[in-house]
């Protein structure tokens, strides 16, 4: 999301000939997550300035009333600035409302981001039957934000609506006021960013000891509709539920209706970093087993949220006697990480066309070493591979692309049979690189024109079973498919119409347990603000890298979340010919690229891109 400045300026007249002055916004140092100013200056002046120039969440947005006698266009760009405020209820917002309005006005109910901020029209002159004046506002429209604080992205599209005013009886005169106005919030994507914050909720996956990650939109500071803190804010996000696209594949153990007890605002850590989350009746009666299980997921939902570690999670109820308490090692034992303090090794297929390894940490890179087995000694020349998160086992794409096979990469073995055959008739029309999931599953996609296909099989060596998509795709086509560690999501890259664009599904098991029948349902974009994606992979929770092109432009690496949101400071260093990429589940792992130009190189954290391996391709981390 850019971030463009503010563009309500001085409004152009209109045939009222009433054209608006900018009501200002007065910015003041705010705290950092969980604390206030610490102090304020006691001279100097006081300048107007634009809200939606800079992205910082250090800065506070101070809204300003509406003065006595305001014309229409005043009122209208007082209110679109007081929206952007951290005022207690939008109160001064609010200002700019008729009683009534101000009383069916729901600020929390949706936020409608734009590229920059809402521009308004020339006005129009109400009719004898519904007098006043119409504003219509401009934009172009990103996304959408939920009242479950979900983040969908949407392709740029044209934003429209109006804002009416009318004419009001106060106790200085007659005064123009806003009686209709669109949904919830509307903010440019700078204010967005200087006020949001992405947090991932942690949920089991259905059945497993796994946590899914779905990440929500919270305010950086203090809400202004709840008062809540950050950190109190992502609790009761959390305790709501998972969202709607997820809560199909996710559970959570505690009765439905459990919340916060009512009237807490703050989930302060005391000198031990413990936090005590006092809950209501409805969680009075839970078991031991349930608890610590939400108590897990509290602790992997704050561990990125404050800068001070949450080492312990105590729950109570109503009455402020314990449920039950867990540290974070505790957590760790219920649901591990992925690849958590195990080393994990970088891949890729040398100038022969053998699997090879880089060992060694996130800053020392081993010489490549050529892995024991069929992928390594030569016996079978290979294209494209997928590595198991265990690293025990490979599964590799033939040069050609038409078989797909699995094997030890451990020790010496003779290729066996094909686990998948392709026949398309070229390379570009068989089989895509193939995905291991968090279950040991194995993934791939059949690009064979006359029967295309995602293919899934269980454990690796099961038999390839048909993945239905719900709904259809539509004529795309499936070029690459990387499964997240948890196995509840799916990112696919699909062709049509000379355009290759990403999209996130969920990964559904609808059958009873063993069952192979596998759906992938709910396709949505993932990074919509893109014409073509080239390569993605999997870089943590709920982010992905990705190569692509925005309209117009040229190649970027990027980071972009699950939910499709980003941001400008996720564009990664240049790099031309980029072709494939890779990620660990590990974030602090570096990314490793394939391109043209330069061949396998990584990029470590905090330096630029350096090259591994000038001969190589199909870089891969484990999964």
């Amino acid at each position: 999301m850019g971030a463009d400045p503010r563009r309500h300026g001085p409004r152009r007249g209109g045939r009222t000939g009433t054209g608006a002055l900018r009501v200002p916004a007065l910015l003041a140092c705010s705290g950092v997550l969980l604390a206030g100013c610490a102090s304020m200056p006691d001279s100097g002046d006081i300048h107007a300035v634009k809200a939606s120039q800079r992205a910082d969440s250090q800065v506070r947005v101070y809204a300003v009333p509406p003065r006595q006698g305001a014309t229409p266009g005043e009122i209208v760009a007082g209110f679109l600035e007081a929206m952007t405020s951290d005022d207690t209820n939008f109160a001064t917002a609010r200002k700019y409302l008729t009683p009534d309005a101000s009383r069916k006005w729901r600020p929390d109910a949706s936020t409608t981001v734009l590229t920059a901020a809402p521009d308004s029209g020339l006005p129009e002159r109400g009719r004898a039957d519904y007098p006043g004046m119409s504003y219509p506002l401009f934009g172009k429209q990103i996304a959408t934000v939920d009242s479950q604080h979900a983040y969908q992205a949407v392709p740029p599209t044209t934003y429209r609506e109006t804002i009416h005013l009318s004419e009001q009886s106060g106790p200085d005169g007659k005064e123009w006021r806003i009686d209709s106005l669109p949904t919830g919030l509307v903010l440019g994507a700078s204010d967005f960013q200087r006020s949001y914050r992405s947090v991932n909720k942690y949920y089991f996956a259905s059945e497993r000891n796994v946590v899914v990650a779905d990440p929500v939109y919270i305010r950086q500071r203090l809400d202004p509709v709840t008062r809540m803190d950050p950190v109190t804010q992502t609790v009761k996000a959390l305790l709501e539920g998972p969202t709607n696209w997820l809560k199909q594949v996710v559970e959570s153990p505690f009765p439905t209706g459990t919340a916060l007890k009512e009237g807490t605002k703050s989930l302060p850590l005391d000198d031990r970093n413990a936090l005590k989350v006092p809950l209501n009746e409805k969680a009075s009666n839970v078991g031991r087993p349930e608890c610590v299980q939400l108590a897990a997921q509290i602790l992997f939902t704050l561990r990125d949220l404050t800068s001070t570690r949450v080492d312990q999670v105590e729950l109570q109820r109503a009455d402020g006697s314990q449920l039950c308490v867990l540290d974070r090692g505790q957590a760790e034992a219920i649901a591990p990480d992925h690849n958590s303090g195990k080393p994990i090794n970088q891949y890729f297929v040398d100038k022969k066309n053998r699997l090879a390894l880089l060992t060694g940490g996130a800053k020392d890179i081993g010489e490549p070493q050529n892995v024991p087995g069929p992928f390594g000694d030569g016996q079978l020349p290979v294209s494209v591979v997928g590595v198991a998160r265990h690293e025990r086992t490979a599964a590799a794409v033939s040069k050609d692309s038409s078989h797909l096979y699995v094997t030890s990469i451990i020790s010496d073995s003779r290729p066996g049979s094909p686990v998948v055959t392709s026949k398309g008739k070229t390379p570009l029309n068989r089989l895509s690189a193939p995905s291991w999931d968090g279950r040991d599953d194995l993934w791939v996609a059949d690009r064979d024109p006359g029967n295309p296909a995602l293919l899934h099989l269980a454990g690796g060596t099961g038999t390839p079973q048909a993945v239905k998509i719900v709904p259809g795709l539509d004529g795309a086509r499936i070029e690459a498919v990387k499964v997240s560690a948890d196995g509840v999501r799916i990112a696919l890259l699909l062709s049509k119409g000379g355009k290759t664009t990403l999209k996130i599904g969920r990964v559904e098991h609808p059958g009873p347990k063993g069952s192979p029948l596998v759906i992938v349902a709910d396709l949505r974009p993932a990074a919509p603000q893109m014409e073509t994606v080239t390569a993605v992979s999997w870089a943590g929770p709920s982010r992905l890298v990705v190569v692509g092109k925005e309209s117009g432009g040229v190649q970027q690496v990027r980071y972009i979340q699950t939910d499709g949101s980003s941001s400008a400071a996720s564009i990664l260093p240049g790099l031309n010919q980029v072709m494939a990429v890779t990620a660990s589940d590990d974030e602090s792992r570096p990314l490793v690229a394939y391109s043209k130009d330069d061949g396998i190189v990584r990029l470590p954290a905090g330096a630029n891109w350096q090259t591994l391996v000038k001969e190589g391709s199909s870089p891969v981390y484990p999964g």
